[in-house]
């Protein structure tokens, strides 16, 4: 039976479910019964949510949790996060509430310079490019004029356009550099809409120069589009305090962890084995709080991992100094977010995660965002040269291997106690369920 399905979009909802049901299914009726048992029982809500991407077929549930304790720049927050993985949310708390007891996290908005470029071919002299571009530079500003006057009302708007030579790398390859200001939007739509204008701009401009030759005329667009690297909008976020406040754990001595810490950061800063999943960890607190206000986690993702490379190595995205006695332990990564337009308007789930972070701007998203990644880097290192990454994480994940083995209520509570003071391991969790099942 073939797989291949012909006008598969303009089916009904319906109609796609049951195509594939009974294409891909064995029980089809049991399929179907799983994809409707996510659906939401108000029916615009729904409706809501099946217009967010193209053929819908039902909703796919993460957690969402809150991380509360958290002060930043002197103001509390309770901090919104959806992810799956276990411990991520607890971690964050527990790091939150330790550096509120020492004057919580300190943030400080660097640049908020965001990035498009119009990538085209041009087969000329590059001195007659670059007069060429001199003299029209003021003509992309006029031509986006209808596009830019509400963002520039808004304070946004486009900062600076060069022409970038890049015919070292590529023949004949060009750039149209540009960078923005969108204020609290995210601003893909109205980059990407400048940028088409540019190249509009610079296509029909060309064509009447009458400095070029008829090959140099054609001017060959090959893509207008923003970049997600955005080194220049970039949020600090730092924690400090005495070493002798380190450590809120009788048996673990502040200058040793101290120590240990900074050693732990700095083999992340110089072995990319390592750093990628420091990183990680890192991402696991920006990405939960990314997706839970509705911005677009894979572009941070991207652009983040990015930076973390700029040095022509990958490289922790956090570092320590230990000074006169003093820990401080900071990032600085680069965030473009948006507080208004996309799911911040339609998702009632997003909108609530504004209301819960007191409405912010797109700038104090950013500095909310990165302490979160920085609480969870602390968290984790902190378990990693103290007490072992799976003490924690695995009595965290235990709930998740008892649900996969069905335990009951009075079972859950047996196991629980015995793994209090025991330590965790699938194999160690099934062997213990079966033996009281037994």
């Amino acid at each position: 039976m073939t797989q291949n399905v012909k006008g598969f979009s303009k089916l009904s909802k319906e109609e796609k479910i049951n195509w594939i049901t009974s294409t891909y299914f064995s029980n089809s009726e049991e399929a179907k019964i799983n994809l409707k048992k996510y659906w939401n029982s108000d029916e615009n809500l729904q409706k809501l949510h099946d217009e967010f991407i193209e053929n819908t077929l039902t909703n796919f549930y993460l957690p969402y949790g809150v991380a509360p304790n958290f002060t930043i720049n002197g103001k509390s927050y309770t901090i919104p996060m959806a992810i799956e993985e276990s411990s991520v949310v607890a971690a964050a708390s527990k790091a939150a509430k330790f550096w509120g007891e020492r004057g919580g996290f300190k943030t400080t908005i660097i640049n908020t310079e965001k990035i498009g470029q119009v990538h085209f071919l041009f087969n000329g002299n590059t001195e007659k490019l670059t007069a060429f571009f001199n003299k029209i530079k003021s003509s992309f500003l006029n031509d986006t004029q209808e596009i830019t006057k509400n963002m520039q009302k808004r304070g946004g708007g486009i900062l600076d356009i060069e022409l970038r030579d890049k015919t070292h790398e590529i023949p004949n390859y060009y750039q149209l550099h540009a960078t923005f200001n969108t204020k609290d939007s995210m601003g893909a739509n109205f980059i990407n809409t400048c940028l088409e204008q540019f190249a509009k701009t610079l296509e029909n401009q060309a064509q009447e120069y009458s400095d070029f030759t008829s090959d140099e005329k054609n001017i060959q667009i090959i893509m207008s589009i923003l970049s997600n690297y955005v080194p220049n909008c970039l949020v600090r976020v730092e924690v400090s305090c005495p070493i002798n406040q380190l450590s809120d754990d009788k048996n673990i001595d502040s200058t040793e962890f101290a120590q240990k810490f900074a050693t732990a950061v700095r083999i992340a800063e110089v072995e990319p084995f390592r750093a990628v999943t420091h990183n990680k960890g890192i991402m696991n607190g920006i990405d939960a709080v990314v997706l839970a206000t509705g911005n677009d986690f894979r572009a941070v993702e991207a652009g983040i991992h990015a930076y973390a490379s700029k040095s022509g190595q990958y490289s922790s995205l956090s570092h320590v100094k230990i000074e006169n006695d003093i820990f401080t332990f900071w990032m600085e990564i680069p965030l473009a977010l948006g507080t208004v337009g996309g799911l911040t308007s339609l998702h009632p789930l997003v909108k609530f995660s504004m209301e819960l972070l007191g409405k912010p701007s797109a700038e104090e998203l950013m500095q909310i965002v990165a302490a979160a990644g920085l609480a969870q880097n602390f968290a984790a290192l902190r378990s990693l040269t103290t007490t072992g990454i799976q003490q924690g994480h695995m009595k965290m994940h235990l709930m998740n291997i008892l649900n996969q083995h069905h335990a009951t209520k009075e079972e859950k509570q047996k196991v629980l106690d015995y793994f209090k003071d025991t330590t965790v391991s699938h194999s160690l969790v099934v062997d213990y369920l079966e033996k009281i099942r037994s």
